[in-house]
């Protein structure tokens, strides 16, 4: 097990965000302690990748992901330069990471034009369906995937 403590972890999250600046990417970094102690990086791609899922921690939990051949990364804890948006939030809670630790908050990255409060208030707030409307529309197939996900006998858990 490595000797290296949160603020180590954030100080190198915050190295990789000012450093993915200069290389055309956004200022959000990531590092990723599994728990067996590894450790792996992700910088924000969404515009060098021409990807909006390509945030630091969604690529740091891809690669950790990738690198043990599973979904899951229980023991890991992810540091962020940033405070995660709610897509990161949900694909950390989706790999099963057990901790978030961050540096800076939402109203810092709202500082430098980057206001994720909209989509931060989008869950939080009842009736708020408005920003990006969603509706069932139920259809006699409607759950035959999931039917036949109860009938698979290789199925993997998720």
């Amino acid at each position: 097990m490595s000797d290296l403590t949160d603020l180590d972890h954030l100080a190198r999250a915050v190295d990789l965000a000012t450093a993915n600046v200069t290389d055309g990417g956004g200022p959000f970094g990531a590092v990723l302690r599994r728990a067996d102690g590894g450790l792996v990086e992700g910088v924000n791609q969404v515009t060098t990748a021409h990807d909006p899922t390509a945030h630091a921690e969604v690529m740091a939990i891809r690669t950790a992901c990738a690198q043990r051949e599973t979904h899951e990364l229980p023991g890991a804890v992810l540091y962020a330069s940033c405070e995660p948006c709610p897509m990161c939030l949900a694909t950390a809670l989706w790999a099963r990471v057990d901790r978030v630790v961050f540096a800076a908050g939402r109203d810092d990255a709202a500082r430098a034009g980057f206001d994720d409060a909209t989509f931060h208030e989008y869950f939080e707030t009842p009736g708020h369906h408005r920003l990006l409307p969603t509706e069932q529309t139920r259809t006699v197939q409607a759950i035959a995937p999931f039917e036949a996900w109860r009938a698979h006998e290789r199925r993997i858990a998720y």
